[in-house]
């Protein structure tokens, strides 16, 4: 997890690894640049039934990230009410290009960004054993590249207007 999200998981009980001790990278620019790295997105991408993927992969010594959940910064609602200096600060960049990359490797990974499929997601894994199966890594896929599709569109139309 990166930033805040991380204190507020180990706040409810849970383990949580904070991104910049993985990366040993640290946030950047008042934590604009956070998850943006080679190495996140190595664990991400890289095709587990391929042998010459997983012994690249090895050599990185990065867990596998097996489900992604993020929280897109709130643009629209932000946007409605705050200055275009504010507004642009509500931009996520690194949130839609976890879950884009989440998203195209959904043969393993699953990508969650909505808090209404976290009841959904935990049924899926008591279901099979801790793992999720493809429909569900599929449809949550279909669901983010809409999504974030839409997320895009609202910042396209605020920068048309402004």
């Amino acid at each position: 997890s990166s930033g805040s999200t991380g204190e507020k998981i180990r706040s409810m009980g849970f383990k949580c690894k904070d991104i910049s001790k993985l990366t040993k990278f640290k946030e950047m620019f008042d934590g604009r640049v956070k998850t943006l790295n080679p190495l996140i997105y190595s664990s991400l991408l890289f095709l587990r039934n391929n042998k010459a993927h997983i012994k690249q992969f090895q050599k990185l010594k990065m867990p596998e990230i097996d489900i992604v959940v993020v929280n897109l910064y709130p643009f629209k609602e932000y946007s409605k009410k705050n200055s275009a200096n504010d507004v642009i600060e509500m931009i996520d960049i690194g949130g839609p290009s976890l879950l884009r990359a989440a998203s195209k490797n959904f043969k393993y990974i699953t990508p969650i960004m909505d808090q209404k499929d976290y009841q959904k997601l935990i049924k899926n894994l008591k279901k099979n054993n801790g793992f999720t199966d493809i429909i569900f890594r599929k449809k949550m896929a279909q669901k983010i590249f809409n999504e974030v599709s839409n997320y895009d569109n609202s910042i396209s139309r605020w920068l048309n207007e402004n």
